[in-house]
């Protein structure tokens, strides 16, 4: 247990920020898992890049926060847009280069 009085105010922090954290990483997950499931379902490929776009804004918004790294919410982005883009765009070439 905390001893000093400023050891006490951090074990108050520290539990605040751990919730906060909490409920970013499960909108995270939640948004990730729609993703994932709009692309093997296949059907309509806009619905598929909606739930996407809602996740790679989830995953730089969780990065921004400090909640998951830069490089890990980049990692992840880059693997959902791979994924994405093997299901649509087999059939149509190469993605247009920017």
């Amino acid at each position: 247990m905390a001893n000093t009085k400023t050891a006490k105010k951090q074990l108050l922090n520290t539990k605040r920020n751990h919730l906060r954290n909490q409920r970013y990483k499960t909108t995270l997950k939640n948004a990730l898992k729609t993703a994932r499931a709009a692309i093997v379902a296949g059907g309509d490929p806009g619905a598929a890049q909606e739930a996407v776009n809602s996740a790679v804004k989830t995953l730089y918004r969780s990065a921004s926060k400090g909640v998951i790294k830069r490089q890990n919410a980049s990692r992840r982005v880059s693997r959902i847009m791979l994924a994405y883009d093997r299901k649509f765009r087999a059939d149509k070439g190469p993605a247009p280069s920017a």
